[in-house]
């Protein structure tokens, strides 16, 4: 058990950001939204029997875009609370309709389409992004916050 811990926090000391993105150097918090805050768009795939996407690694701070696409094999939903309250979301917008929430728990797609979130990453953690009543590593992404 201790090896592992040891083995954890190594790996978590040499980790780097797969999608992270520098602030923005003498804009201050104004600066949260810039272009030269911005990090990797995270895509997910909603599709029946395929995995929902891969795990990633966001820097409290920078500001995301992420798009979950359902092809429309069947209704399926994203549900991640934990991730949501993790975040300060900006937008969802879908069919080209911006929405600005306070929060929401899941997103469900009765058929084909996409929905685009913005959001700046806040709470640091691993946060589970997965489809409602799954137990498949496939069917979740972790999203871990630095």
């Amino acid at each position: 058990m201790m090896k592992r811990l040891i083995a954890a926090a190594l790996l978590g000391a040499f980790a780097t950001p797969v999608a992270a993105a520098p602030l923005c150097d003498g804009l201050g918090f104004a600066g949260l939204l810039a272009k030269c805050n911005r990090g990797e768009t995270i895509q997910l795939t909603l599709a029946s029997g395929q995995p929902l996407g891969e795990d990633v690694v966001l820097q409290s701070g920078a500001y995301y875009k992420l798009e979950i696409t359902a092809d429309g094999s069947a209704e399926l939903a994203v549900e991640g609370p934990d991730f949501f309250r993790a975040i300060w979301m900006n937008e969802i917008v879908i069919n080209k309709i911006e929405i600005r929430p306070m929060a929401i728990d899941s997103i469900e797609f009765d058929k084909a389409g996409t929905v685009e979130l913005s959001f700046i990453a806040i709470k640091p953690g691993t946060h589970i992004l997965r489809i409602p009543g799954s137990t498949g590593e496939a069917q979740q992404v972790k999203v871990s916050i630095q």
